[in-house]
C-alpha cells in the first residue's frame, strides 16, 4: 500500500541520502551503495560485469566479417516519427535520400504531422497508436496521391517495428510504451537505432540476451552513448578502462544547493544548451536523464558496454561539446567532439560502420577556436542525491532500474504539474526504490518489467500527500 502523508512537511522526515558524512549512503529500510571514490586508481581496468545481462557492445565495437554495406538507400522503419528523435531522422532522410529510405512510420496523436511525413516519404505502412484519430488521418490523405496501409493501435505500433523491409527500427517512443516494439523489432532480426531509454534501463536484463539470440546490434542514438560507441571503434579485447560520462550540469549548475528549496518549474525549463521538451529539461536539471548525461545514463552506459559500476565516472562538461569520453589501459582518453546536435549520433546509427558526408550548411563543423574554451568540474552529490540513486539502482539490477525511471517520470509530471517541490522528486524516487527493494526481481520476465513500471508510476503518486483543508 502506498505511503501516505499528511502534508508536505512531512516528507522532509523521511530518510533520505546524506553525501556529507560517509561514503556508504543506505535510504530508508536498508537500500544502500558504495559510492565510487573519484580519486580511485582503476587500475583493473573496466570489468564487464560477471552478473547480469550481456552488454551489447563488451568494451569495443567491430564490424562483424562480412557486414553489409549497403549500394542503395536502406530502408528504415521509424517508432515515434513526430516526436524529436522521429522528426530529426527524416530530417537525415530528407538531406540523404540516396542512403536511406523510410518504409514504415509509427506516430501517437499528432495526425497532422504524420500525414504530411507519408506526403513526403511515402511509407508502406502506417500506424497511429491513437485510435479514435485514424479516421482523421485518412481524411488529412484524401487528397494524396499515395495511399499507405494503415493499422491502429498497439499492434500497429509493433507492426511497424517489424516490417519485413526494414534493416534498421529508430526508436523514439517515449516511456514503456516504446519496449514492445522493440522486443517485436529484435525478435525479428532488426538491428535497433536506439532512443527510448527503457529499452535497456527498465528492460535491459530481458531485452540484451534477446537482441544477442537473434544477433541484432543495438546502436545507441543519444549523444553520450554515441560519443562512447564511437570512441570504442576498433578497440582491442580488454582496452577499456573507464568511461567518463560528461554533463552539462543542467538548469542548476550555477546555483547554491541552499537555493534549490525555491525552485519553480520556470527556472528549471531553462536549460542553457539545449532545446528539448519540458520532461527532459526537468531531468537534465535533476541530472537522472538524457541531456544530463548523469544518473540513468550510468545504468545505460552499464547495459551497453559492460562497465562495473565503478568503472563509470561523471565530470561536469558545461559547454556540451565533449559529448562523453573512454581511457584505455594505457591511461589515453579518447573524446568525441561536436556542436550538440542530436542529429549526429542517430546518423550514426544509421550509417554504422560507415561514415556519411554532411554539408556544411545544414551540419555547421566544430570550430574550436570560435568555441574557445572547455572546462570541467566534479559533480556534487549534495546537489544531485539522482547520482546516489541511480548508481544504487544499477546496482542492485533487475527491475529496480526500471522502477528508479518510472518513479522518475511520475515525480518530475507531478513537478511539473506544480504538485510537489523540486527536492521532493528525489524523495519520491527514493521512496519508491526503497519499497521495491522486497519485490526486486533479478531477472524479469518482459511483463515483470511492464508490471513494476505501472506500480512505480502508482506508487510515486500515491505519495503525494494529502489536501491541508483551510
Amino acid at each position: 500500500m502506498a505511503m501516505k502523508l499528511s502534508g508536505p512537511g512531512d516528507i522532509g522526515k523521511v530518510s533520505f541520502l546524506d553525501s556529507t558524512k560517509t561514503n556508504l549512503f543506505k535510504l530508508k529500510g536498508g537500500f544502500a551503495l558504495k559510492r565510487k571514490d573519484n580519486a580511485k586508481s582503476f587500475g583493473m581496468g573496466a570489468r564487464c560485469s560477471m552478473q547480469g545481462p550481456p552488454p551489447a557492445w563488451p568494451g569495443r565495437a567491430v564490424p562483424e566479417q562480412g557486414h553489409k554495406t549497403w549500394d542503395g538507400p536502406k530502408p528504415i522503419s521509424i517508432v515515434g516519427s513526430t516526436g524529436s528523435i522521429g522528426t530529426q531522422t527524416l530530417d537525415i532522410v530528407a538531406e540523404n535520400p540516396d542512403k536511406f529510405r523510410v518504409v514504415a512510420l509509427a506516430a501517437g496523436s499528432n495526425v497532422t504531422l504524420l500525414a504530411d511525413q507519408v506526403k513526403t516519404f511515402r511509407p508502406q505502412l502506417v500506424a497511429v497508436r491513437n485510435e479514435s484519430l485514424v479516421n482523421e488521418l485518412k481524411e488529412a490523405l484524401a487528397d494524396a496521391d499515395y495511399k499507405p496501409e494503415i493499422i491502429v493501435g498497439e499492434q500497429g505500433v509493433i507492426e511497424v517495428a517489424r516490417h519485413p523491409d526494414a534493416v534498421t527500427v529508430v526508436t523514439g517512443i517515449v516511456g514503456c510504451a516504446g519496449l514492445k516494439p522493440t522486443v517485436a523489432a529484435i525478435e525479428a532480426g532488426k538491428d535497433i537505432a536506439l532512443a527510448n531509454k527503457e529499452t535497456l534501463i527498465a528492460g535491459g536484463p530481458f531485452v540484451l540476451p534477446l537482441a544477442q539470440k537473434h544477433n541484432v546490434k543495438i546502436l545507441p542514438a543519444d549523444s553520450e552513448h554515441s560519443a562512447i560507441f564511437q570512441c570504442i571503434q576498433g578497440l582491442p579485447e580488454g582496452a577499456l578502462r573507464r568511461i567518463i560520462l560528461t554533463a552539462s550540469g543542467g538548469s542548476f549548475r550555477d546555483w547554491p544547493v541552499e537555493k534549490l528549496k525555491d525552485v519553480k518549474v520556470a527556472d528549471a525549463l531553462k536549460h542553457p544548451n539545449w532545446n528539448m521538451g519540458k520532461k527532459i529539461t526537468v531531468d537534465s536539471a535533476t541530472l537522472f536523464n538524457k541531456a544530463s548525461y548523469f544518473g540513468l545514463e550510468v545504468i545505460e552506459a552499464h547495459y551497453l558496454f559492460g562497465a562495473e559500476y565503478d568503472d563509470i565516472e561523471i565530470v561536469i562538461h558545461p559547454q556540451s561539446i565533449i559529448h562523453s569520453m573512454i581511457e584505455t589501459q594505457d591511461s589515453s582518453v579518447l573524446a568525441q567532439l561536436g556542436w550538440p546536435d542530436m542529429r549526429l549520433p542517430i546518423l550514426y546509427t544509421l550509417s554504422w560502420p560507415d561514415r556519411v558526408y554532411c554539408s556544411e550548411i545544414t551540419w555547421p563543423r566544430l570550430d574550436l577556436c570560435k568555441q574557445g574554451s572547455l572546462t570541467f568540474k566534479a559533480p556534487d552529490n549534495v546537489k544531485y542525491p539522482s547520482m546516489d540513486l541511480a548508481y544504487a539502482a544499477g546496482r542492485a539490477g533487475g527491475t529496480m532500474t526500471g522502477v528508479l525511471s518510472a518513479a522518475n517520470e511520475k515525480a518530475v509530471e507531478m513537478f511539473i504539474d506544480e504538485k510537489i517541490s523540486y527536492l521532493d522528486i528525489f524523495k519520491y524516487v527514493e521512496l519508491t526504490c526503497d519499497k521495491h527493494r522486497a519485490e526486486l526481481v533479478v531477472n524479469p520476465s518482459l511483463e515483470e518489467i511492464i508490471h513494476y513500471d505501472l506500480w512505480a508510476r502508482k506508487y510515486a503518486a500515491g505519495l503525494l500527500p494529502s489536501p491541508v483543508a483551510v
